[in-house]
């Protein structure tokens, strides 16, 4: 419950909540912080800011101030690899990534949770690869004071299916790559796959730790797809032959080395020819010859997400199609950009 007081009487008290000034496009934010005691300098600045009386906060049991609500609400979303700060400002608490890796959101328990009256949160897109200490959510109680119940409700729908938010390390792989392609193989055409996914593979912590060249022979394909596997990879990685022409057997060769699940085809731009599939345990990604010319596809939004482990099935490879086109800018600037952020 709030209690006004003129501001003529206020001096002395201590402040409720934090009190904004804004001076347009110069500054906004506190000019005086919750638990600041009045004093006789502070009344014309309060006027300045419009303050005509100020509140004095004296809680019922089952009210909540919006301090605690915001700590409530950050424990309750918090899950491994998100940390924050019991120190809220203006009522609002900040989320950041704890360790290097890629974030995850729950975007269904998200929307759950913004739909519950004078509660919000809002985050970074999912599947975004972070750093520690970067900013990835913020949450706040609307008002000032709230039933207690609401702000528990609120908790539970965030906790209810797993942690809304979590940061998940990337694992360094031993990569293997073949490189299929009569061209390529008898030295028609210089190869850039190995070292454009090389570069890729290390800037995501991982290396290469075999490359082998093989004509279009399905069952080369698949030989040289074993023999990487015997060599201890753990991430398997085929180039090209993925399109529509009778000699592209890289396909073929897959399914011989052993794929128990194999989806062709994915719902971005540039990237619709991607393959994901398994050998086992181990993933296989099929990279197109898109992968040659720009510098993002459906591989640079696949491949940071199994190496945080997650398995990655036809489902996944749909939910790209909600923003994998590529607007092909002048200057890429990739990954801060559209691309693929709506799955």
């Amino acid at each position: 419950m709030l209690k006004k007081i003129p501001l003529a009487q206020a001096v002395g008290t201590r402040l409720a909540h934090d009190i904004t000034e804004v001076r347009p496009g110069e500054f906004k934010g506190p000019a005086f912080r919750k638990g600041h005691t009045v004093c006789d300098e502070d009344v014309c600045h309060l006027q300045r800011l419009g303050k005509n009386q100020l509140y004095v906060i004296d809680l019922a049991p089952d009210e909540i101030h919006e301090d605690q609500a915001a700590a409530l609400l950050a424990a309750a979303m918090a899950g491994e690899g998100v940390v924050w700060e019991d120190a809220p400002r203006e009522g609002k608490i900040e989320l950041r990534a704890g360790r290097d890796g890629l974030l995850r959101v729950d975007t269904a328990a998200l929307a759950a949770f913004n739909l519950i009256d004078e509660v919000m949160c809002a985050t970074v897109h999912n599947h975004t690869r972070v750093t520690k200490g970067e900013l990835v959510a913020a949450t706040r109680a609307i008002p000032l004071i709230m039933p207690r119940a609401v702000i528990e409700r609120a908790a539970a729908v965030a906790r209810q299916n797993g942690p809304l938010l979590s940061v998940a390390p990337l694992r360094a792989a031993r990569a293997g790559i073949v490189v299929t392609g009569n061209e390529v193989y008898h030295g028609l055409v210089e190869d850039r796959f190995v070292p454009i996914l090389a570069e890729k593979l290390s800037a995501l912590g991982s290396s290469v730790s075999a490359a082998v060249f093989v004509p279009d022979d399905a069952r080369r394909i698949a030989a040289a797809l074993k023999d990487q596997l015997r060599q201890g990879c753990d991430l398997l990685l085929t180039t090209a032959g993925m399109s529509v022409d009778p000699d592209d057997v890289t396909r073929q060769g897959i399914r011989l080395a052993g794929a128990t699940e194999m989806h062709y085809g994915a719902a971005a731009l540039p990237g619709a020819m991607f393959l994901m599939a398994y050998i086992g345990e181990i993933p296989l990604l099929g990279v197109p010859a898109c992968g040659l010319h720009h510098k993002a596809t459906a591989l640079d939004l696949i491949l940071p997400r199994v190496l945080a482990g997650e398995r990655i099935g036809k489902k996944d490879l749909a939910f790209l199609g909600h923003g994998g086109l590529c607007r092909h800018c002048p200057s890429c600037t990739y990954p801060h950009c559209a691309f693929g952020k709506g799955a």
